[in-house]
């Protein structure tokens, strides 16, 4: 067993046009006064990093790579969340993710996807640059309007939208896996990728890719009532990295699940910074400690309530709380018999 890295923090939430929000060494040197000891880097914060640059050039990842350590933290991860959503969307969407994109192709979902898939090809490169084994990102999602199935869903319609999703995303995962990165999906609400099955049904299309892997973040099984520690039994030779976040579900008489059309604040399931919610963070360690992940505990706070700040100071004390120091011995080892195959076999009767 390996006790997991951490804790680290995923810095697009707190990106800012303010110090030390401002800059990646800034940035880096708060995180690390708080006690992490890596970042997670957003690749379209372009404060943080150029992808283009990381992407052809080993000695800018080397150079940003040193402010990272000079600050006190390391680099665990890139994420292309923003631009893994831009490969595929649903033309209701069009309008609210052109802002994904540069305004050169706002307005042109073709040139937009086509830019979508060459940052991706560029995070790749960028990562392996850096040094990196995984990358975190999101499906993107063509058949989501089509969730609950009113009016009837057309027979096939669900199956097309996968096999075109697969399509996309097959020469990327190619890529990376020439690059030797995994990419993690995060399973999120608003992906084609929300849950397991939706999982099974794209690794399938992609011949079970050994690059096509899980982010896995409890916080969103909460909100759509998934167990989450189950979640980890089934997929766990596939969960490469671990967003920390928490949430709530408070089902009333007058909302669900779908939450109302309400604002965060006042839905039945709202995220909450670490400890204020719901998730059983003790048992997702302990499950993460018995399959032996390798990857970082990575804060990504979230909260409907909580200043971002404040959040992120308790989170980083809550998380080296929670990470278990794995044992090298059996707790019974001190009565040990130091039997060998003969005393074995006569225990057994077999001699």
């Amino acid at each position: 067993m390996r006790t997991i890295k951490g804790p680290a923090i995923f810095l697009a939430q707190f990106a800012g046009d303010a110090a030390p929000f401002n800059s990646f060494a800034s940035i880096c040197k708060w995180a690390a006064d708080l006690g992490y000891k890596g970042v997670q880097v957003p690749t379209w914060v372009e404060s943080f990093i150029d992808l283009e640059k990381a992407a052809n050039s080993k000695d800018y990842c080397d150079e940003l790579k040193g402010v990272a350590k000079e600050s006190g933290v390391e680099i665990t991860e890139l994420s292309t969340h923003l631009q893994g959503q831009l490969v595929a969307v649903h033309p209701a969407y069009d309008t609210a993710f052109d802002g994904f994109a540069p305004a050169s192709v706002h307005g042109n979902p073709k040139a937009r996807q086509e830019w979508a898939v060459a940052t991706m090809l560029k995070a790749a490169k960028a990562s392996r640059n850096l040094g990196l084994s995984e990358h975190a990102t999101f499906s993107g999602a063509l058949a989501w309007p089509y969730l609950y199935p009113w009016p009837q869903r057309p027979a096939g319609l669900v199956e097309e939208a996968f096999d075109e999703l697969a399509r996309r995303w097959t020469p990327i995962l190619n890529a990376f896996d020439e690059a030797g990165v995994d990419v993690c999906y995060e399973i999120h609400p608003g992906e084609d990728l929300h849950d397991g099955v939706t999982y099974e049904m794209f690794l399938e299309r992609v011949n079970n890719h050994p690059r096509a892997n899980l982010l896995y973040d409890p916080s969103h099984f909460v909100l759509q009532q998934l167990d989450y520690l189950d979640y980890i039994d089934i997929y766990h030779e596939r969960i490469r990295m671990f967003h920390v976040k928490d949430a709530e579900f408070n089902p009333t008489g007058r909302q669900g699940v779908y939450g109302g059309f309400q604002s965060w604040v006042n839905r039945a399931g709202r995220f909450r910074s670490l400890g204020d919610g719901q998730v059983d963070f003790a048992s997702i360690f302990s499950k993460m400690a018995q399959y032996d992940f390798a990857g970082w505990a990575v804060l990504e706070w979230e909260c409907a309530l909580k200043h971002p700040e404040d959040g992120a100071r308790e989170g980083a004390q809550f998380i080296t709380s929670h990470i278990i120091r794995v044992t090298e011995k059996a707790f019974d080892d001190f009565a040990a018999s130091g039997t060998d195959t003969a005393a074995n076999r006569k225990m057994l009767g077999l001699s």
